[in-house]
């Protein structure tokens, strides 16, 4: 299962409702972070996302609505007396830019900030994490959290062979169990589930490579920091409007897209999801705090 936390969604400026970029991904007990505008360690308090499980940062551009928190972070960590390394990752020729807000301080642990092009950027068990090249005003990246197929427990035939307690453990360890004098192989009750599959653009106007990269993703967090009012601000600006972003998610097959990075302007939503609604029904915009549970 993995565990999606909106931490911020607006665009640029902060505002009481609505904190700078950040999105935060639990996984088998895990926290990864992509973005960390200013003002997310205090989000993660607040939404009950623990900042002491932080394995990686993924930050899409070096813009600094999407990077200031680091400083932060990384120094809280510091006095809490983390021992483990933290990469963080940026796109290639950025790096000088988190060193720079990083230098303000002396860490116990070390920092290892890493520029990324495009591709599998991390393998972990179970899990992968790739970046795509989105168009922006300086060059940035999406990401891709993708776990790999999994096993389930067919609880009807388990149920009639009688397999219970421990053995449920001998058969995901040894692949097989003797139940009842019989031999029982793991694959012959469980069912492979497909993986799940998250895509991430942080800002960017539409583009094919994240419609390549988001390809069937269980979620799609696109940004919208725009309505159609303000087409020709977002095309200027390389950025998207709602309804460009459901026309991505729909191209792209996803099954869900939420819209995120929102302009000031727009103090109710309602009218960014109508127009993405119209597009692609399964359309939602972020609210801080929000979660989602995919499995």
């Amino acid at each position: 299962m993995l565990k999606l936390v909106v931490l911020g969604s607006s665009a640029a400026v902060p505002s009481t409702e609505r904190g700078l970029s950040a999105i935060g991904l639990r996984y088998e007990g895990d926290v990864y972070l992509f973005d960390c505008g200013e003002g997310t360690q205090r989000q993660m308090m607040k939404y009950g996302l623990s900042f002491f499980k932080v394995k990686a940062i993924f930050i899409t551009h070096t813009h600094a609505d999407h990077i200031v928190g680091v400083a932060g972070l990384a120094q809280t960590l510091d006095l809490s007396g983390r021992t483990e390394p933290l990469p963080i990752f940026c796109p290639a020729g950025q790096e000088r830019d988190i060193e720079a807000l990083l230098s303000i301080s002396k860490y116990s642990y070390q920092i290892e900030v890493r520029g990324i092009g495009e591709g599998e950027i991390l393998k972990g068990k179970g899990f992968s994490v790739s970046a795509f090249p989105v168009a922006h005003s300086r060059p940035s990246l999406g990401y891709v959290f993708e776990t790999g197929p999994r096993r389930n427990f067919d609880e009807e035939k388990c149920e009639k062979l009688g397999i219970k307690g421990k053995m449920f453990g001998e058969l995901e360890e040894k692949g097989e169990a003797v139940v009842k004098g019989k031999k029982i192989r793991y694959q012959d009750v469980t069912t492979e589930k497909p993986g799940i599959k998250v895509a991430y653009t942080g800002d960017c106007a539409p583009g094919e490579s994240t419609v390549l990269a988001a390809k069937g993703a269980d979620l799609l967090i696109h940004e919208a920091t725009y309505g159609s009012d303000h087409e020709k601000e977002a095309f200027e600006n390389k950025h998207s409007t709602a309804a460009q972003a459901a026309a991505i998610a729909k191209k792209a097959g996803v099954k869900r897209l939420l819209l995120t990075h929102i302009s000031g302007r727009y103090k109710e939503t309602a009218q960014l999801e109508k127009e993405a609604r119209e597009i692609f029904p399964d359309s939602d915009a972020a609210e801080d705090g929000a979660e989602a549970l995919l499995k």
